[in-house]
C-alpha cells in the first residue's frame, strides 16, 4: 500500500492529547514520556528491574535482570520464580478489588452474567484441581478450543496456576487446523465445547476436535474436557472425553499456584508465516505478564473505575494480552462478547457501549469500516443514536487504520473527547510496541505515533541500517524487551532465521515494512513478505495455496491479495484445474466448491474472495510464478512492467478477462 502511505505521510491533521488526561495520566504530557525513553536508554537494566519488582508479585525474587549470552535466545529475569494466575487473581483477593466485578459476559443472544475477582479465583482453582487429579502437572500441553466465554478465560487461567502450558486455537480454525496445533505442540489435554454461538447460530466445536482424532497423531491426548455451552448433540469416547462439570464436581475452591521460572512458557500461539506451515509462538510468563499489565498501564491509561472492552477473540495474541491477562493483572472491570458487531443489528457495539458504561473501547478497523458502512444503510445503527459518553479512550488494532476510518472513529464514537490510540504490535511482540499515549502524544490520523518506553524502534535498509525520513524500510526493533517472542516451538532454526538474520545486525525484524516522518512518527506499510493481513488476521499465502493444491480437481495455485475498502485485504487464487478451463455457471460452481474446501481446510477466514482459471500461470523460464503480476491483475491495473521474461506472456490476458 505505498501511495496511501505516501499520501498520509503529509497528513496535515494533529490532535493534542485533551488537558483533563494530560493532568491525570500515569503518562503526563511528552516531557514526561521523553524523560522515561531516555531512563531506558540510559541505563535498561535498571528500568526494567524496578519496573518488574514493582508490577510483579514474585515468589523467588530475580536477581539478574537480562541475559544476552545466548542471542537472540534472551532470558528476562531467568531467575525468579511466579506464578501467572496469582498474579491476575490471588493479588487482589486482600484488597478492595475481591468483591469487585472482573467479567461481565454478555452472550450471543444478549444475556448478561457477572462474576468477581472472589468468585474467579474460585472457578479458576476448582477447574485447576480437576485437571490436576487427572494427572496433569507443570510442563505439560493443554489446546484450549473454546468460545468467546469467561469458562475460556477460566481455562487458560486454570493452566497457568498449574504451570501447563496452554495453545489457545481459535475456534473459527477448521478440524485440520487445530489437528495441526494439536500435534506440533504435543497436547496432552484439549479443553473445549459442545458448540459456540455466533450471530445466532450454533458452531459445532467438539466434533471437529473429534475429527482431527480421525486424522491421526494425536496419540499423546489423554483426555478431552467438554465444556457444555449449547446442550447440543456431541459424539463421545469413553474413557477419553469428560464433561467440565464433571471435572470440578466436588473440587475445593482453593489451589496452590504452582512457582514457575521467570522464562517457564506460559502458551504457544501459532500465527502464519511466509512458509505453509504456521509457527508456534513462544511466550514466557514473567516477562510477558509484566509487559501485558505495563501496556494496560501506559497506553490504556488503566483506572480503578475503568470498564474495559477489547472486542477481540481469545484465540488471537490480542485476546490473551486484553482480555485474559493484561485486564485481569490490571484488577480491571471488563466486558467479554460472544457474539458478532452486526448481529442482531450493526448498533450492537453501540448498545453495549451504552448498556455497560464502557470506558475503554479496543477492536479492528475492519470492525469499524465495516460498521461505518452500515450506519449509513441503516441510520438507526449509528453511533450518533446511542448514549456513549462513557467513553474515555478508543483503540485501534490488527492492522493499521486508514485516516478516514480514524477521524469517523473519533468524531462519531468518540464525540471528539476521546484520544484514538493506533496500536502497533504483534503476536511476537506480546503487546503494545508504537502506540500515543492518551495523555502525552499528538495524534497524527493513521500513525501509530511513537515507540513506547523501552522500546527502540527503527525503519532500516537491507543492511540494517537507518533510513531517512520519509523513506521506506524494514521495521526493526534494535534492542530487545521482556515481552519479546522466546522461540518457534520445536523449530529454534526458525526462530533465528525469521526474526534475527544476522544480515540486520540481529534486530528483531517484525516483517513490516513501514516509513517515519520528520516528527519521527512511525507509519506501517503492510508486509514484506507473503503474509495478508485479512480483517486482522495474518494469512499466510502458502497455506492458502497449499490447501487448493490439496484438492483433487486442482493442478496448481497462487494466491495474492487486493485492496479491500472493509477487511483491509482480500485473498484473491489464481488456478490451474487438472480438467479443462471452466466458464459461466460450472466456474462459478467450482469456485464455490474450492471457497468451502479452503473453509474446511484452514478456517472460514482464509476462503478467498475471488477464484479466477486460467490454462496456466504466469511464469518465467524458470519455472518461477509471477506473483507480482498477478497483484496487478487481482487489483484491475494494468501491467506496466517489461513480461518479455515470462515463458507465457499471453495467460496474463485470459486471467484478466477471467475475473
Amino acid at each position: 500500500m505505498p501511495s496511501d502511505i505516501e499520501s498520509v505521510l503529509v497528513e496535515s491533521r494533529v490532535f493534542p492529547p485533551f488537558p483533563n488526561l494530560v493532568e491525570t495520566a500515569r503518562i503526563s504530557g511528552m516531557d514526561a514520556y521523553r524523560e522515561m525513553c531516555e531512563e531506558a536508554k540510559r541505563d535498561p537494566d535498571d528500568f526494567w528491574r524496578c519496573l518488574a519488582r514493582e508490577n510483579l508479585v514474585w515468589t523467588k525474587p530475580f536477581t539478574r535482570v537480562l541475559d544476552e549470552s545466548e542471542a537472540p535466545f534472551y532470558q528476562w529475569f531467568g531467575d525468579g520464580e511466579l506464578n501467572v494466575a496469582a498474579n491476575c487473581l490471588d493479588r487482589h483477593l486482600n484488597t478492595h478489588i475481591a468483591d469487585k466485578t472482573a467479567i461481565i459476559f454478555e452472550s450471543d443472544d444478549g444475556k448478561v452474567s457477572t462474576v468477581t475477582y472472589k468468585q474467579l479465583y474460585a472457578r479458576v482453582c476448582k477447574l485447576a484441581n480437576g485437571i490436576a487429579a487427572l494427572g496433569y502437572k507443570k510442563g505439560d500441553c493443554a489446546v484450549i478450543y473454546m468460545p468467546m466465554s469467561t469458562q475460556a478465560i477460566v481455562a487458560m487461567l486454570a493452566c497457568a496456576r498449574l504451570g501447563v502450558i496452554h495453545s489457545v486455537v481459535f475456534a473459527g480454525f477448521s478440524s485440520k487446523s487445530l489437528h495441526e496445533r494439536i500435534v506440533n505442540v504435543g497436547a496432552s489435554l484439549i479443553v473445549t465445547a459442545d458448540e459456540q454461538v455466533r450471530g445466532g447460530k450454533h458452531v459445532p466445536l467438539k466434533s471437529a476436535v473429534d475429527e482431527a482424532f480421525e486424522m491421526g497423531g494425536c496419540d499423546a491426548v489423554r483426555r478431552v474436557i467438554v465444556y457444555e455451552r449449547t446442550g447440543g448433540k456431541v459424539g463421545w469416547t469413553q474413557g477419553r472425553d469428560l464433561w467440565l462439570r464433571d471435572a470440578i464436581a466436588g473440587q475445593p475452591t482453593r489451589c496452590e499456584p504452582v512457582p514457575v521460572n521467570a522464562e517457564h512458557p506460559l502458551f504457544i500461539l501459532y500465527t502464519s508465516g511466509s512458509t505453509g506451515k504456521p509457527k508456534g509462538v513462544q511466550h514466557s510468563s514473567a516477562g510477558y505478564l509484566l509487559w501485558a499489565l505495563l501496556t494496560m498501564r501506559w497506553a490504556f491509561d488503566s483506572r480503578d473505575s475503568d470498564v474495559f472492552w477489547c472486542t477481540a477473540d481469545i484465540g488471537w495474541v490480542t485476546g490473551h494480552s486484553y482480555v485474559t491477562y493484561g485486564p485481569l493483572a490490571a484488577g480491571l472491570t471488563q466486558v467479554v462478547f460472544e457474539g458478532v458487531p452486526t448481529y442482531p443489528d450493526a448498533g450492537r457495539f453501540w448498545d453495549m457501549v451504552q448498556r455497560h458504561k464502557v470506558t475503554v473501547f479496543y477492536t479492528a478497523p475492519t470492525a469499524i469500516r465495516a460498521l461505518i458502512k452500515a450506519s449509513e444503510a441503516a441510520p438507526r445503527c449509528h453511533p450518533r443514536e446511542y448514549d456513549l459518553s462513557s467513553l474515555r479512550i478508543l483503540g485501534s488494532v490488527g492492522e493499521p487504520i486508514n485516516p478516514e476510518a480514524w477521524m469517523w472513529y473519533y468524531q462519531e464514537v468518540g464525540r471528539a473527547h476521546c484520544p484514538v490510540l493506533d496500536t502497533w504490535w504483534q503476536t511476537e511482540t506480546g503487546a503494545h510496541m508504537i502506540t500515543p499515549l492518551p495523555g502525552a502524544t499528538p495524534m497524527k490520523p493513521g500513525s501509530c505515533a511513537l515507540p513506547l518506553p523501552g522500546i527502540e524502534a527503527a525503519v532500516v535498509d537491507d543492511a540494517g541500517e537507518d533510513v531517512a525520513p520519509g523513506n521506506g524500510g524494514l521495521l526493526v526493533v534494535k534492542r530487545p524487551w521482556p515481552g519479546m517472542i522466546r522461540g518457534v516451538w520445536g523449530d529454534s532454526a526458525r526462530f533465528r532465521k525469521t526474526y534475527f538474520p544476522p544480515e540486520l545486525k540481529g534486530y528483531y525484524v517484525s516483517g513490516d515494512g513501514a516509513r517515519r516522518d520528520a516528527d519521527g512518527y512511525f507509519w506501517v506499510m503492510g508486509r514484506i513478505d507473503d503474509v495478508l493481513n485479512v480483517s486482522g488476521h495474518r494469512l499466510g499465502t502458502m497455506e492458502v495455496e497449499s490447501a487448493l493444491v490439496a484438492h483433487e480437481i486442482v493442478a496448481e495455485a497462487a494466491v495474492v491479495g487486493r485492496p479491500d475498502e472493509t477487511t483491509g485485504e482480500a485473498l484473491v487464487a489464481f488456478v490451474v484445474l487438472k480438467r479443462p478451463l471452466p466458464s459461466g455457471e460450472e466456474a462459478a460452481a467450482i469456485a464455490a466448491q474450492l471457497r468451502d474446501w479452503v473453509g474446511r481446510e484452514i478456517g472460514a477466514i482464509a476462503k478467498p474472495r475471488d477464484i479466477r482459471f486460467g490454462e496456466n500461470l504466469p511464469k518465467t523460464r524458470s519455472g518461477k510464478i509471477m506473483r507480482r503480476l498477478l497483484r496487478f491483475i487481482a487489483r484491475g491495473e494494468t501491467i506496466t512492467q517489461d513480461v518479455s521474461t515470462l515463458e507465457n506472456p499471453a495467460i496474463l490476458e485470459q486471467l484478466s478477462k477471467s475475473a
